[in-house]
C-alpha cells in the first residue's frame, strides 16, 4: 500500500501521521512489526488526546516510540490569527506548513459552537458571488489540514469543548479534494477520532454531480448544495459548474443521495438582488424542487469589496420565504453572522492583513 505523500509540494520527507487513515497507520507500524491495535492507540492520542509529541504516548514503549520519532512526525495547521464579529463569530487565520494561509469559522449558536471548515486553499469554482474564488486555487488540503482545523479549535480556544458540528462550508469546494476530504470526513466521525455523530457534519458543494452520488455510497453525511438560481441560464450566469452539470442532473444527483430517518436535504439559495429574488423566481424555484424532500436555507448575499451584487431587502426576502412557505417547503432566512469581519458565505479569502 503506498504511503500518503506528505504535501503535493514534497518540502518534507517524514510523512505526517494525521495524513492517515486507520488502516493507513496499521500498514505503517508493521515495518516495525508492531500489532495492528497499536494503531488504535496512537489514533486515540492524536485525536482524543491531543497528543502533539510521540513523548506523549505513553503506553507505548520508549522504543517504539523513537522509531516512529524517526520515520514519522505530527504537524498541523498553527492558528496565525482571530477576529471577533460584533455577533460573536470567530474567523480564525491558520497558516499551512508551506506558507499558505487558510480560514475557518466559529459560529455560536444556542449552548453550542459550529466549526465552518475549509477543506482547499482557494477555490477553482469560480462562483461569480464568492470572495473566495477571487483569490484563485492554491492547491488542495491534506487530511491533516482539515482535521487539524478542528483540532486546534477545539484545544487552543475557549470555545473547544463546546463545538457540536461541523460544515465544510470554508474555502474552497469538499468534493472537489474529495479522496482528503472523505478521509477528514471518516476520521471527524470514528468513535477512535473525534467522534461526532454522521448527524453533526455536513458537506457544502456547488454541484459536482457525480461526487454527490459517490459520497453517498461512501458515507452518509448531511448534504448542503449551493444551488441559488431556478433555471440554468441564471445559474449558469453565477456558477460556471452548472455548464457541466445543469440542474436536472444536479437534482438527480441530490435524488439518489440517502437521507435516512426525517434528515433532509439542505438547498442554499443565495439571495442577489435584481438577479434571483423575484417573486417569479420563488415560484419557478418552488416547481424545481417539487417532490424533494428538502429544507431551504435563504441567505442574503454578504457584499465584499469589489462586487458588482447587491443584497435585496429584508422585505423582498421574506415575501421571496412567503411564496415558498405557501408551497409547503421548509424555508428559513438565515442571518449571516461576522460579515463585519468578512467571516459570513462566500466572504472567507484566506488573507494574511496587518490590520485587526
Amino acid at each position: 500500500m503506498q504511503l500518503p505523500k506528505i504535501s503535493e509540494r514534497n518540502y518534507l520527507v517524514k510523512p505526517n501521521l494525521k495524513d492517515m487513515s486507520m488502516a493507513e497507520l496499521e500498514t505503517f507500524i508493521s515495518r516495525f512489526g508492531k500489532e495492528k491495535y497499536r494503531a488504535r492507540q496512537i489514533m486515540k492520542w492524536l485525536y482524543q488526546s491531543n497528543a502533539g509529541s510521540f513523548e506523549d504516548m505513553t503506553d507505548l514503549s520508549k522504543a517504539f516510540r523513537n522509531e516512529i520519532h524517526d520515520a514519522a512526525r505530527i504537524a498541523e495547521p498553527e492558528i496565525v490569527k482571530t477576529q471577533v464579529s460584533k455577533d460573536g463569530t470567530k474567523k480564525i487565520l491558520f497558516e499551512l506548513e508551506d506558507g499558505l494561509f487558510i480560514e475557518s469559522v466559529l459560529i455560536p449558536g444556542k449552548n453550542h459552537w459550529t466549526v465552518c471548515v475549509s477543506t482547499q486553499a482557494g477555490c477553482q469554482m469560480g462562483c461569480t458571488f464568492c470572495m473566495t474564488g477571487r483569490q484563485g486555487f492554491k492547491r488542495n488540503l491534506l487530511p491533516s489540514e482539515i482535521t487539524g482545523q478542528i483540532t486546534k479549535l477545539r484545544a487552543e480556544t475557549p470555545e473547544g469543548e463546546n463545538i457540536k458540528n461541523i460544515v465544510m462550508m470554508g474555502m474552497g469546494e469538499p468534493l472537489a479534494n474529495y479522496e482528503n476530504t472523505l478521509k477528514a470526513i471518516r476520521i471527524i466521525t470514528s468513535e477512535i477520532g473525534f467522534g461526532f455523530s454522521h448527524r453533526k457534519v455536513t458537506v457544502s458543494t456547488c454541484g459536482i454531480a457525480p461526487m454527490i452520488e459517490q459520497l453517498g455510497k461512501d458515507i452518509c453525511v448531511n448534504l448542503a448544495i449551493s444551488l441559488n438560481a431556478p433555471d440554468d441560464i441564471t445559474r449558469s450566469n453565477l456558477m460556471p459548474i452548472n455548464k457541466k452539470y445543469p440542474i436536472e442532473t444536479l437534482l438527480d444527483a441530490c435524488r439518489n443521495y440517502p437521507m435516512p430517518g426525517r434528515r433532509m436535504l439542505t438547498f442554499e439559495y443565495i439571495l442577489i438582488a435584481g438577479v434571483n429574488s423575484r417573486p417569479e423566481d420563488a415560484e419557478k424555484l418552488a416547481r424545481l424542487l417539487k417532490g424533494m424532500r428538502c429544507k431551504i436555507n435563504l441567505i442574503a448575499f454578504n457584499e465584499f469589496p469589489g462586487s458588482r451584487f447587491r443584497a435585496p431587502s429584508l422585505d423582498e426576502m421574506r415575501v421571496f420565504q412567503q411564496i415558498l412557505l405557501d408551497h409547503h417547503y421548509t424555508a428559513i432566512i438565515r442571518a449571516s453572522k461576522g460579515s463585519d469581519i468578512l467571516a459570513a458565505c462566500g466572504q472567507l479569502s484566506g488573507q494574511r492583513s496587518e490590520r485587526g
